[in-house]
């Protein structure tokens, strides 16, 4: 297959991309099969291969995040940023509003809600070095959080975005991964290379989409049973699964211009007005201060931070449950992140991409970790409220709520968040059903989306994988698996990079030439 003009392009309507989509589909099914046949096996199998990687390639991933990160600053900082992903004189396609708004809801998504009271006092309670539950550890605990939400995972969002943005856009090659490849492999990317690369995204979106419906069904379900007693039961999660589903396909049925993008203004919108009656509710001057100190000891950390690997001590156990985990948890969901900020980008610079990807996102994130975070930490340490370390502890998807109980309307809140919850899972899986649609299917132009029932299958082969899983108790195993999938398609990131490099130096050297 060469590649075709975009007239041509646009003339040919859009068909089933075979091997890679049969492929996929056959891997991932079968995978799931065993996984849910034999969980305790599959379980015990993939911790200790989780186990091995992190003592293995422990150091590979810290500097993987590391030279991902200076690379993108030195790409929006240099003489390319200034180069526009698309046409000289086209404008966006979205809004800078909706934009960020879909920036934020696909990188991020239900997990802010779990995580952000939970990882802060785990942190606090039980350090990688010295005593926990002291004024130091709270310190550090925030740091680490900081870290592990940071700059570096949204350097790898901005940087697959900004590749595959660029041989679309500016080259006139397909909107799918294997096209930042193009500079190394030539016209083999629409080979049996270029069919591996993306059935293995794929992979690695569903498994990942798998893990953050698992993720959001159990955090509906624990506030479902706080505020009205529901069971936390198989059946439960099960019914949840296929309505959270059902209304996600809907979503991504509808598209990225009506869908996605109005459920991406509504999750900023709800998400504003929640962090907003903590930050009012809880201790105000506490938060406005620790967002300040937060901010300035994760700047002053975060090199050391960066390269800190544990040499000694049990804190390298730590490290691969906490560290590594969520830097190969940012690769495994970089594909699927990156395709669909590339989907959403057209007609912007590299630099406003850069900027846009790793810095208006995070500014929210970090301010919503500090808020919750610090509230959290402060009824532990100055109110002596034990029980909230202890539910963080022992039941993570409860900690959000049971914060909730110290502060004011604690019905109205806890009822909010929930609805919150449902909302806010409903884009990152919608936009990751869309983009593995797109991968599995050929033809049409880099703004159209695969058809109806290409995303449809996709949705219910989702729902079922995570069904199964849950149902048969061995969902972790399958959050094992996403960290185990992001060791391969680090390479692919690598080699992101030498491309991408190439071909702007190649560029450069012609002078940049508007595209006609």
């Amino acid at each position: 297959m060469t590649v075709m003009s975009p007239k041509s392009i646009d003339e040919e309507s859009i068909q089933l991309n075979a091997p890679v989509f049969f492929t996929s589909a056959t891997v991932i099914l079968l995978l799931g099969l065993l996984v849910a046949l034999f969980p305790t096996g599959s379980q015990e199998w993939l911790s200790k291969a989780q186990i091995w990687m992190s003592d293995i390639f422990g150091w590979y991933y810290m500097l993987l995040m590391v030279i991902c990160m200076v690379f993108v600053f030195w790409l929006a900082l240099s003489r390319f940023g200034q180069i526009k992903l698309g046409k000289e004189n086209e404008a966006p396609e979205f809004s800078y509003l909706s934009w960020i708004a879909m920036l934020f809801s696909a990188g991020i998504g239900i997990a802010l809600i779990y995580y952000g009271a939970y990882e802060p006092l785990d942190h606090f309670l039980q350090p990688p070095e010295g005593a926990g539950g002291t004024v130091q550890a709270a310190r550090q605990a925030m740091v680490i959080t900081f870290l592990h939400w940071g700059l570096h995972g949204w350097a790898l969002y901005a940087l697959i975005a900004t590749a595959l943005a660029y041989f679309a856009y500016r080259r006139g090659l397909p909107l799918a991964l294997r096209s930042a490849l193009h500079p190394m492999f030539g016209d083999r990317i629409h080979g049996w290379v270029g069919h591996m690369v993306d059935s293995f995204g794929i992979l690695v979106t569903v498994i990942s989409m798998v893990t953050n419906l698992g993720i959001g069904a159990l955090l509906l379900n624990s506030g479902l049973h706080y505020l009205f007693n529901i069971p936390q039961a198989s059946y439960v999660l099960l019914v949840l699964i296929v309505l959270m589903m059902a209304v996600a396909t809907f979503a991504a049925v509808t598209g990225v211009e009506k869908g996605i993008a109005m459920l991406s203004n509504i999750n900023i919108g709800f998400l504003s007005l929640l962090l907003l009656f903590i930050f009012l509710a809880g201790p105000t001057l506490n938060l406005i201060n620790g967002i300040l100190q937060n901010t300035g000891d994760y700047l002053a950390s975060i090199i050391g931070k960066s390269f800190d690997v544990y040499l000694y001590g049990k804190a390298r156990q730590w490290q691969g449950a906490w560290t590594l985990f969520y830097w190969a948890w940012w690769v495994a969901w970089a594909p699927f992140v990156g395709l669909f900020i590339a989907r959403i980008s057209k007609g912007r610079t590299i630099r406003e991409l850069i900027f846009g990807v790793m810095l208006i996102p995070l500014g929210f994130t970090l301010a919503w970790l500090s808020i919750f975070g610090n509230t959290a930490i402060s009824l532990v340490l100055e109110q002596g409220q034990s029980l909230l370390g202890s539910v963080a502890l022992t039941d993570p998807p409860m900690a959000v709520f049971k914060l909730l109980e110290y502060l004011p309307y604690t019905q109205i809140t806890t009822g909010f968040t929930i609805l919150i919850s449902f909302v806010l899972f409903l884009t990152p899986v919608d936009s990751g059903t869309l983009m593995i649609a797109n991968l599995s299917s050929k033809g049409g132009t880099n703004s159209d989306d695969a058809p109806t029932w290409l995303r449809i299958f996709w949705a219910s082969i989702t729902t079922l994988v995570c069904a199964g899983l849950l149902y048969a108790g061995s969902f972790s195993a399958m959050q094992t698996a996403v960290v185990l999938c992001g060791l391969p398609f680090s390479i692919v990131i690598m080699l992101y990079m030498i491309n991408l490099y190439k071909e702007l130096n190649l560029v450069e050297s012609r002078t940049i030439i508007p595209v006609s």
